[in-house]
């Protein structure tokens, strides 16, 4: 697993939950209290105990905790733009999905994120199949779903299906894709210091 996916966690960990957690998590995982190196390989294993360890530590269910990374890493400044990318409005957004897992590899191409194919159910209603290597993606993703709802401005009911042949799957209702105000978005980059 590329670290800046563990590394997503440890600043989840730390935002949310504080610096003696993520200690603990640490001292357990053996690692110096800087963490884990975005750009660097680490076992699988080494993903699952840290998931683990936050489970334990947090409280929340593995599903809660990934929703809740989702949703955290969405709202990134960076990975925000890549997304907003997609379209100009929430359903533009979701049919961009398809596409997600190569525009991610053309910036990182040692990332492994899942295969995501959407499904039009009927209108205004979808599932998001999730194939990954590592079981979980499917609650990220509807994190990242909900946290991208609120920045278009659009109502949403996100839920996190059973899983059906091995495959992830999240189904989205659309009901208004501007139901308020969205986030202000340009193409072009924030200068420096500038907040959006």
């Amino acid at each position: 697993m590329l670290g800046i996916v563990n590394k997503s966690i440890q600043a989840f960990l730390c935002k949310h939950h504080g610096a003696p957690v993520w200690r603990e998590v640490a001292d357990r995982l053996r690692l110096g209290p800087e963490g884990f190196e975005a750009l660097l390989r680490y076992d699988d294993g080494m993903t699952e105990t840290l998931l683990t360890l936050a489970e334990g530590l947090t409280g929340k269910t593995r599903e809660a905790l990934l929703e809740d990374i989702g949703a955290e890493v969405a709202q990134t400044e960076s990975l925000r733009r890549l997304l907003r990318f997609g379209g100009p409005d929430y359903l533009e957004f979701l049919f961009s999905l398809d596409d997600l897992q190569g525009r991610a590899q053309m910036a990182l191409p040692e990332l492994e994120l899942p295969e995501l194919t959407l499904q039009t159910e009927a209108q205004g209603r979808f599932t998001l199949l999730v194939r990954g290597r590592f079981p979980g993606w499917g609650a990220v993703m509807a994190g990242l779903m909900r946290a991208m709802a609120d920045d278009y401005g659009a109502l949403v009911l996100i839920d996190l299906l059973d899983p059906r042949d091995g495959v992830e799957r999240v189904q989205v209702e659309l009901h208004f894709t501007t139901y308020y105000v969205a986030r202000q978005f340009d193409l072009a980059p924030p200068e420096p210091g500038e907040v959006q």
